[in-house]
């Protein structure tokens, strides 16, 4: 590397095709360059950093020997896609990475032509691949589409069924399995790389077609023994038996980080043009050429900003708890006192708190990988057995296992208690991670409990509700993030099923919330107390059972209604005008406004310029009233 100008080739590269007008030789060069201002903007940024330093070398091989963007590249999530990001023309906004107005976290088509199909949630590519390569032959067309998915996307059952009807297909798609979980053992080596590359030669491939035929027509005894003998041939190989089974031609494993071994694998399987699917296993380190990352537990699969140098993450000091550690305690809590208490969380112990749960519970905590609908009718078969199970999964992450709610918990009235994190709107993950439509899915289910708190104490005292209810499904939602600092009991108390509390009373104007706008109405009431508008706030906490008889006393008392929710059109609001209707209420100049998430997609940035681009912030509930009473003087200040 040039000591002058630590990037020197890459400072060469503004998109692929003048990666591919390097020699061989220089590309090992050009892969520690990638890996160096990888580092240095994610230092600045923060964001996912040991799936994309594992993938540097991949990265190179791939956009080196494919003809991108018209053949078409998919990274499953798109979390390790950063590498892929600054060869592909994004190098100069590298460092606006996850802020506002900059790039995507994750691969996104409309951000670029190098990203063929969007992602963030896992195990959709093979899935997206197969449906481009079948396209592009239904219109005779002739690019290659190349897949690449994680061993840890590999547990979803959508990775498995889009393989099977991938290996019945006759259409030419290759799948790179990205295996980080794995050391680089031994039979990663120089025989692996060379048995992988006579495998994927076109004379092989060939070869293996007519001694198959032959073979047919010899007695099955002789048969059988052929294909052992090529199973043999093909290395004593992890997991590739599985994947011929399911119709893919296997090759690998292959050390992820060798260039001279990566090169001619792909180039062969690019050259051969086998009208089938083809799965290269790659064997990869998870923060790869980066010691700290190295080191670490968690190999830096997410970070903040840190000093290159050192490692060292930035620390910053929380005014309170945050809620997932509320939760936490709250379930352990609830854990203590009853031993039926159980929880599950699909491939995000730390993300929901269940890794502290685990430590004190092990027994009683399950993992079952990035498998949302098995996760879901698994807490049913426990809650037929007398259990309370607690089915931890990210508000987004639950909308993948829908189907599950609705058959295998809700039509049976089994007691499966949802505790959803990062309801709302989250930040840097953007759209793709935002809880916005966990009210609506859920809350229109019958015979479901569905619940917000408005803060850390609240979330204990639900959580000890949802351990409580044991004759049907309830759900519990709160935000990613600190909560307000108030005080917490050391247990929650159950709480009276559906029934909300007045905070403040008042006279005029009535604001409702649900959830943790409750902070954000209160200050609304103390601008409009200063307007002379005197101002009732009260917490729902239920959206249903909806509490019927506080939404009558504020529509009857007061000539302003507002609703306020983190969530999208058709949730909480929908429930109190439904009920305002059909009871008569609004025939008496009530003046009722819903205030929700906008009907669109808000972009990733900071959860505070989020909550204001939706307009759901104390100025905006202010505005509505004075609009509302027809006093409005401007639009509302962010």
């Amino acid at each position: 590397m040039n000591a002058d100008n630590p990037t020197l080739l890459l400072d060469q590269i503004h998109v692929p095709a003048d990666l591919r007008r390097l020699k061989p030789e220089q590309l090992r060069q050009l892969a520690d360059e990638l890996r160096q201002e990888m580092v240095a903007a994610v230092s600045k940024t923060g964001g996912h950093l040991g799936a994309g330093l594992g993938v540097v070398e991949l990265t190179v091989a791939l956009h080196y020997i494919f003809e991108t963007p018209r053949d078409k590249l998919i990274w499953d999530v798109g979390h390790q896609a950063y590498p892929h990001k600054i060869l592909t023309g994004r190098r100069e906004r590298i460092r606006t990475l996850r802020q506002p107005g900059g790039l995507s976290g994750f691969t996104r088509r409309a951000e670029s032509e190098f990203d063929p199909f969007g992602a963030a949630h896992s195990s959709t590519s093979i899935s997206a691949g197969l449906g481009m390569a079948v396209a592009r032959d239904l219109k005779g067309d002739n690019f290659d589409v190349v897949c690449v998915i994680g061993d840890g996307a590999m547990s979803a059952g959508m990775a498995y069924e889009a393989m099977n009807n991938a290996g019945s297909t006759p259409s030419r798609l290759i799948v790179v399995l990205n295996d980080n979980d794995m050391s680089i053992a031994p039979p990663v080596g120089a025989m692996s790389a060379y048995l992988s590359k006579l495998l994927s030669s076109k004379s092989y491939l060939s070869l293996r077609e007519l001694a198959g035929q032959i073979a047919s027509h010899f007695p099955k005894p002789i048969e059988k023994a052929a294909r052992r003998l090529e199973e043999y041939a093909k290395g004593i190989t992890a997991g590739g038996t599985l994947f011929e089974e399911l119709g893919f031609y296997y090759i690998g494993p292959l050390d992820g980080h060798n260039l001279d071994h990566l090169l001619p694998v792909l180039r062969n399987v690019r050259n051969n043009r086998a009208e089938r699917a083809v799965l290269i296993h790659v064997v990869t380190q998870k923060g790869k050429g980066y010691e700290p990352a190295e080191k670490s537990a968690d190999k830096y699969h997410g970070v903040t900003k840190f000093d290159v140098v050192t490692g060292a993450q930035a620390k910053f000091e929380p005014r309170a708890p945050a809620y997932t550690a509320v939760f936490a305690d709250a379930l352990i809590a609830e854990a203590e006192a009853d031993p039926r208490v159980v929880a599950v969380t699909a491939a995000m112990p730390s993300g929901t708190g269940l890794d502290k749960f685990a430590k004190r519970f092990p027994d009683r905590c399950f993992d079952v990988g990035i498998a949302e609908q098995h996760g879901v009718t698994f807490c049913a078969g426990m809650a037929c057995e007398g259990f309370k199970p607690f089915a931890t999964i990210y508000s987004t992450f639950l909308q993948r296992a829908y189907d599950q709610v609705v058959h295998d918990v809700a039509i049976q009235s089994l007691p499966v208690r949802f505790a959803m994190d990062r309801a709302g709107l989250v930040g840097a993950d953007g759209p793709t991670h935002a809880g916005s439509f966990d009210i609506t899915y859920l809350a229109t289910l019958p015979n479901f409990v569905v619940m917000a708190p408005a803060d850390e104490a609240e979330l204990m005292h639900m959580v000890a509700t949802a351990a409580a209810i044991d004759d049907r499904p309830s759900a519990l939602r709160y935000p990613r993030g600190e909560g307000i600092g108030v005080e917490r009991p050391k247990r929650g108390t159950p709480l009276p099923i559906g029934k909300g509390r007045v905070v403040r009373e008042g006279t005029k104007i009535a604001i409702l919330s649900f959830g943790t706008r409750l902070t954000e109405s209160l200050k609304a009431a103390d601008e409009l107390a200063a307007k002379g508008l005197s101002t009732t706030v009260a917490d729902a906490r239920f959206c249903k059972p909806l509490d019927h008889d506080l939404v009558r006393r504020l529509a009857l008392d007061h000539e302003v209604l507002i609703t306020i929710e983190e969530g999208s059109i058709g949730g909480f609001a929908a429930h109190v005008l439904q009920f305002l209707a059909v009871n008569g209420l609004l025939e008496n100049g009530l003046k009722v406004r819903p205030m929700m998430l906008p009907d669109s997609f808000i972009e990733h940035g900071t959860p505070q310029g989020m909550y204001d681009e939706a307009g759901l912030n104390a100025p905006h509930i202010v505005q509505t009233v004075l609009t509302a009473l027809g006093q409005a003087t401007g639009a509302a200040r962010a």
